[in-house]
């Protein structure tokens, strides 16, 4: 059985473990996303940060914009977080970026656990 994106995934959650290993838990979201922006470079993990995505309703694009903290790969939505525990609105905010951006798989990474926590979702 293939995974779908398995070597990018890899890349992605290694640069992550990179930061964590620096930082540890405690930083704010902003600190880890910075780091992990430096890193994606270092890597040569193609990105693009916080590029806003529209949600289209019956062919109508909205006016909010949704905004994931990187696209790799072109088609990975990373979604960061700097929390003691994901909760299930977390999960849903990245499977639903991953859904109005139309990418086929969502990493909810998670820098605020003594061990760098990540969930991976296939859209």
């Amino acid at each position: 059985m293939d995974i779908l994106f398995k070597e990018e995934t890899y890349k992605i959650v290694g640069a992550a473990m990179a930061v964590h290993r620096f930082f540890g838990c405690g930083f704010s979201e902003k600190v880890y996303q910075d780091a992990l922006e430096i890193e994606f470079k270092e890597q040569g993990i193609p990105y693009v940060r916080e590029q806003p995505i529209y949600a289209i309703y019956h062919h109508h694009q909205l006016n909010t914009e949704f905004i994931p903290d990187f696209i790799c790969y072109e088609d990975i939505i990373v979604e960061l977080k700097a929390v003691r525990e994901i909760e299930d609105y977390q999960r849903s905010q990245a499977i639903n970026y991953a859904k109005v951006a139309n990418k086929s798989l969502a990493l909810l990474i998670n820098f605020g656990e003594t061990s760098l926590h990540y969930e991976r979702y296939v859209v």
